[in-house]
């Protein structure tokens, strides 16, 4: 019941305007006005002005009978105890009615009160039945007052509920079963109070418990509104079959005790013995019913049950069925004692749960978390089979509910969670959709547990300030556009973060035949890690001296790669912070290696045995007839590098390749000796230290523009784009333009008031394009285009990024786009050849195929990827030098897209992955040969980042920096260079690491490696033969195309995967032109030995290959035609048939190369992360790098970087160097 006052005003009790005292009534208002409005105009109406009225609320609760409805009824508490109370009386006449039957015994009379006593004896011969038994009981007074009181409460209860409830229909509370029951086992007992001679008449009390259990559910009820607990109806339905059972029995022992008075008469025990006997099936015979009444009860109760109890049942069991499908409860004891995690889906799928299971319960420490699984959604069929499994049956606990109802979060004991992770649905049709509903279930977990850790998936870029409250937040569009622009220009860096983020203990492909997979799968097995470095074994005898000195070292003696560190009092990861960064004690430092320090173990005695081996090894070295250096280590089994002395002059750095930092130093005198290089200093020397070569060169470059260029090229500004298309991207330094361009000028296929150009080849671009074809410009495509025009890509190395897109973008991404230079699009689809060859695909060096949002989602499972799959094929076969990067929605499809049904080398590969599946890896596809080229990439690879975050939280801070997605001052950058045939005198990569480290400052972590194969199963001899001349002649063209080694891949320089340079004509080494002839010879010669079956064959493989010339010949007219019928020059088309031979080494698109003359010869591709420092470089390697910050120590002016420059390129003159030392 309520209240309400209006406030009493100040004036309140003062005398009124007219003068009238406080306690005078007010007049009476005329015309019906309201008390509460002021009157309008003069007299005495005008007196009320100001004055209040108390008006009270709720008056029709003032009643009695609503004050009782409150209590009995509407109050959950109050009605709880009426309801307690209740079902104890109920249970009371069930006890008195017991006690009665144990104390009467018929034997000593039967008869009314007051009334002689006759004795009776049950005559089996005698069909007449004596009711005398039946009727009457023997009752003692005491026993008759307590039932009486008990039957007068229980009367005036029951009537004053029927007045309560009464809604205007008394009969339906009249014959309601429990009314009718009432009154029957308490009217009686009244009426012997006026009628005394009815005090022993018998009177049903046992049927009493059937209202003692409809009490009981009631009471059941208000006691789960009480305590504002979700009704279990597992347990309401669990307890009414019981009290059904129970009431059953209790009324067919009693029931037959009594009536059996007449026959036998049993005891109460043997009535109950009977009934168990009876309602269990078992039937023994041994007791039995004499007289018909009891006869007719027990079939009347065998009738009940076998109606009632199956209705009971059959509810039970769709309950469980739904509990099964909902999950139940995690039990509020197992959420104080153990530790879980909770996982938020809109939809669970097979292959996301299997992902985060594998990665979750890989690390140690997790193995006694329990997951429990909150979803909207019932449970797939996969689903529940894979939860059945004893390893996961045990551990993972699914609900079915939602993240915005609070009782499912209690159900999931959110409060008590370790971790919250909320994934969003990215397959489907409407992306931004679904990141509204990881946004709601973000705020909703964050409100009813503040406290518990979220890490949250987001797609949209623009969603993700809705969510930065979140411990760790994951944008699938940011990461997925910076992957892909890396890709361009350092090759494979998909695949190379998906196997750093991927838990694995390096153990995949060690079984193989092969000794690629064995080295590559023993790689993969890398993971980032952090220690203390004063707590730290790798570490902690490096304090206080350069980071590089600390990086080279720390590899050298542990293998262990240090790529980063964060101060005490910083909380920002520094990516290779370089060598004026002195470490400290307290820093924490980040390492990529198998394992971490805490599971590793030292053996150092061996060590210094392999010493003591490298001393014996130098004396043998100093004789007058010296073995090889690298034989040496060969047969010591470690790694040694030779370091020189540290003593440097500066001299004029020679011609030629003095430019680059692996150049060759000139040895005096003989050159026997293997060059030396240069140590890694301990503490930073002013006059050695090189960014210069970035930003002393790149200055020079923008302020003189070469001779080719021209005095017309528009020159670059650096800075901060104006306009980010979505709030809570990083600000990056980028190459802009002085003045930004206009839309009109943005459209790459039609030309505008400001210049002519339809066409690629028109604008005469002097580096190859990259081509991103996507569904529709979102915002995430603008970090596409960031890391390709970050400050630190040198201006010359750019190249064009065209946008082919098939929906138009909106202003405000052109807004955000415009100031970037060389940025086009144009709208067409990836399907269309008229669109590919328009927006300038024959000038293409790469072709970024974005997985579009409408077809993410498919009625059959797996099928999304279908018209990707087939389009890219397509482009395959037209324009096979394209290097074409693709986005799948499930990774694994990757195996369609280098499907050939006949190759026994497909086939081995994929029983390979079948088999590491098996094994329980959780890099099965990682040896599909398109992943391991990082040709094909899939976003729920990187699922497992987020993962990770929860036991490693650096490693989203640590993959943003390496995508270039943040840019931290002082904090390095990825990148990557090309090892080239001038520059295998460095021989290893752990002399690599040291030259690195010691000239540029820079960190590798890994190799991107290219390797000639042979996968066909045709005759041994012919392979061999088409095998060797084809990797001749390949490496002699190679060598021809090759420039200095000063042109990089990571800064664009050329190509990543070596093909010529950009500015190169694409005609220049025509292999098979220069080579078919005499190769046709040699394969004439060759064959005209074989006879019979080999000679068949031969001629055989010749045909196909004469086939298939003839159809690449007609895909190039069907390309030439497309291109001359819209009036395109098809000057720059390249014929098939005169591939140069780097793109034949380099053909990695979907893993295969096919030749020409040769179908089986082809090159694969593959992700070495921080290889033994005495893995051998070969040519063609990309070495991926960590480059430092060029703009975090840019104190000296630009003459000073060039000097510095000078001095360091000459600190390999032999003049200064001795011995080499192991």
């Amino acid at each position: 019941m309520a209240r309400a006052k209006l406030p009493r005003s100040p004036s309140e009790g003062k005398a009124g305007p007219g003068g009238a005292p406080a306690g005078a009534s007010a007049p009476e208002e005329p015309h019906g006005l309201s008390p509460l409005l002021p009157a309008r105009g003069g007299g005495s109406v005008g007196s009320d002005v100001g004055q209040r009225v108390q008006v009270e609320f709720y008056v029709n609760e003032n009643t009695f009978k609503e004050r009782l409805k409150l209590f009995f009824i509407k109050n959950q508490r109050s009605s709880l105890r009426i309801r307690l109370f209740n079902f104890s009386l109920k249970l009371l006449t069930c006890l008195l009615y017991i006690v009665r039957v144990l104390m009467d015994d018929p034997a000593l009379g039967i008869g009314c009160w007051g009334c002689p006593k006759q004795n009776y004896t049950f005559n089996e011969s005698s069909s007449e039945i004596n009711w005398a038994p039946i009727l009457w009981v023997e009752r003692k007074v005491a026993l008759w007052a307590i039932q009486v009181l008990v039957a007068i409460i229980s009367f005036l209860e029951t009537m004053l509920l029927i007045y309560l409830s009464y809604k205007g229909n008394i009969w339906e509370q009249i014959f309601r079963v429990s009314f009718i029951l009432e009154m029957i086992n308490t009217l009686p007992f009244i009426i012997t109070i006026f009628w005394p001679p009815l005090r022993n008449l018998f009177i049903p009390v046992f049927l009493n418990c059937w209202l003692a259990k409809h009490a009981l559910e009631n009471m059941i009820n208000d006691f789960h509104r009480a305590i504002l607990r979700s009704q279990s109806a597992m347990f309401n339905q669990v307890l009414i079959l019981f009290c059904t059972l129970l009431c059953l029995v209790f009324t067919g022992t009693c029931g037959i005790q009594h009536l059996e008075r007449a026959g036998d008469n049993l005891s109460l025990l043997t009535s109950f013995y009977f009934c168990i006997v009876t309602f269990s099936t078992v039937g023994y015979g041994d007791v039995t019913p004499k007289i018909w009444p009891s006869q007719l009860l027990v079939v009347i109760m065998i009738c009940v049950a076998l109606v009632v109890l199956p209705l009971q049942f059959e509810e039970l069991v769709y309950l469980w069925m739904e509990r099964q499908k909902s999950g139940g409860n995690y039990s509020r004891h197992r959420a104080q004692t153990e530790k879980h995690v909770i996982l938020c889906v809109s939809s669970l799928k097979i292959d996301l749960l299997m992902d985060f299971l594998n990665e979750f319960y890989a690390h140690p420490r997790l193995q006694d978390y329990y997951v429990v699984i909150l979803c909207p959604t019932e449970m797939d069929i996969q689903v529940r089979r894979v939860l059945q499994i004893p390893l996961w049956s045990q551990r993972v606990i699914y609900l079915q509910g939602s993240a915005l109802k609070d009782q499912d979060l209690m159900r999931a004991k959110m409060d008590n969670g370790e971790a919250c992770f909320i994934l969003s649905s990215r397959n489907e049709v409407d992306r931004t959709a679904a990141d509204h509903q990881t946004i709601l279930r973000a705020w909703a977990v964050k409100d009813f547990a503040p406290n518990c850790p979220l890490y949250v998936q987001i797609l949209k870029p623009e969603n993700k300030f809705h969510v930065k409250f979140a411990e760790h937040v994951v944008c699938e569009e940011e990461c997925k556009y910076a992957m892909l622009a890396l890709n361009c220009i350092c090759p494979a860096t998909s695949t190379l973060i998906t196997l750093l983020v991927h838990t694995s203990r390096g153990q995949e492909g060690q079984d193989s035949p092969e000794q690629w997979q064995r080295m590559y799968g023993r790689c993969s097995g890398n993971e980032v890690y952090h220690v203390r470095m004063g707590d730290s074994k790798f570490f902690r005898e490096y304090e206080g001296k350069s980071f590089t000195y600390a990086a080279f070292h720390a590899h050298k003696k542990y293998g262990v790669c240090l790529i980063g560190l964060k101060r005490e009092d910083n909380k920002s990861i520094l990516l290779n912070p370089g060598p004026r960064h002195i470490l400290a004690a307290s820093d924490t430092c980040f390492y990529i290696n198998i394992t971490k320090e805490e599971n590793s173990a030292f053996i150092f005695k061996q060590e210094e045995k392999q010493k003591r081996k490298g001393f014996a090894g130098q004396g043998l070295y100093e004789g007058s007839s010296r073995l090889p250096v690298h034989s040496i280590i060969a047969s010591m089994g470690t790694v040694a590098m030779d370091l020189q002395n540290t003593e440097c002059r500066p001299t004029q750095s020679s011609g030629g390749s003095g430019g680059s930092k692996l150049a060759l130093p000139t040895e005096n005198g003989s050159g026997s000796r293997r060059p030396s290089i240069a140590p890694v200093l301990e503490v930073a020397d002013s006059s050695t230290l090189l960014p210069c070569d970035l930003l002393s060169d790149q200055s020079e470059d923008e302020m003189t523009p070469s001779d080719d260029e021209g005095l017309s090229v528009v020159e670059y500004v650096k800075g901060y784009p104006p306009n980010s298309p979505y709030i809570g991207s990083s600000p990056t330094l980028c190459h802009l333009l002085p003045v930004k361009a206009p839309f009109c000028c943005l459209r790459l296929d039609k030309g505008c008031k400001h210049n002519s150009y339809e066409d690629a080849k028109a604008y005469g671009f002097k580096n190859k394009l990259i081509i991103v074809s996507a569904e529709t410009a979102g915002n995430g495509l603008y970090n596409f285009i960031v890391p390709l025009r970050a400050y630190y890509r040198p201006r010359r190395e750019l190249n064009p990024i065209v946008l082919l897109l098939d929906n138009k973008p909106d202003h405000h991404f052109l807004e955000a786009i415009c100031c970037f230079p060389m940025v086009y699009y144009m709208e067409g689809s990836v399907d269309n050849l008229d669109s590919l060859l328009q927006c300038g695909i024959i000038y293409a060096d790469n072709l970024v195929v974005v997985d579009k949002e409408s077809t993410m989602s498919a009625e059959e499972d797996y099928m999304a990827d279908a018209k990707t799959i087939v389009n890219v094929q397509t482009m395959f076969r037209l324009f096979p030098s394209l290097s074409i990067t693709t986005e799948l929605t499930h990774p694994s499809n990757m195996r369609f897209m280098q499907f050939r049904a006949k190759d026994s080398y497909s086939l081995a590969l994929s029983k390979l992955e079948k088999r590491e599946r098996e094994n329980g890896s959780n890099l099965a596809f990682m040896f599909r040969l398109p992943f391991a080229a990082g040709r094909v990439f899939s976003i729920s690879m990187l699922d497992t980042l987020l993962y990770q975050s929860f036991v490693k939280d650096y490693m989203i801070p640590i993959t943003r920096l390496l995508l270039g997605l943040d840019t931290t001052p002082g904090s390095g950058y990825l990148c990557a260079m090309k090892i080239s045939e001038d520059d295998l005198w460095i021989r290893t990569y752990g002399r690599l690491f040291q030259k690195l480290c010691s000239s540029s400052a820079e960190i590798p972590i890994g190799i991107y490696r290219t390797q000639c194969h042979v996968f066909s199963t045709e005759p041994h001899d012919v392979r061999a033969q088409s095998q060797v001349s084809v990797s001749v002649e390949d490496c002699e063209d190679t060598q021809e195309a090759k420039g200095p080694w000063g042109a990089r891949a990571g800064t664009g320089g050329g190509s990543t995967h070596g093909r010529h340079t950009a500015g190169s004509d694409p005609a220049e080494h025509p292999l098979l032109r220069r080579k078919s002839l005499p190769w046709a010879r040699r394969l004439s010669r060759k064959g005209s030995r074989h006879a019979g079956k080999a000679a068949a064959e031969w001629i055989s493989q010749q045909r196909l290959s004469l086939y298939r010339r003839s159809e690449r010949q007609e895909l190039s007219e069907l390309v030439k035609n497309r291109m001359k019928h819209l009036g395109l020059p098809t000057t720059g088309y390249e014929d098939v048939a005169n591939l140069t031979a780097s793109d034949v080494m380099n053909r990695v698109n979907l893993g295969y190369l096919q030749d020409e003359m040769n179908d089986h010869q082809n090159t694969l591709s593959y992700v070495l992360i921080n290889p033994p420092p005495d893995t051998r470089l070969e040519p063609n390697d990309i070495v991926y790098l960590i480059r430092s910050d060029p703009l975090a120590h840019v104190a000296s002016s630009s003459q000073s970087r060039k000097n510095s420059c000078s001095n360091k390129l000459a600190s390999c003159n032999p003049e200064t160097r001795d011995e080499t030392q192991l």
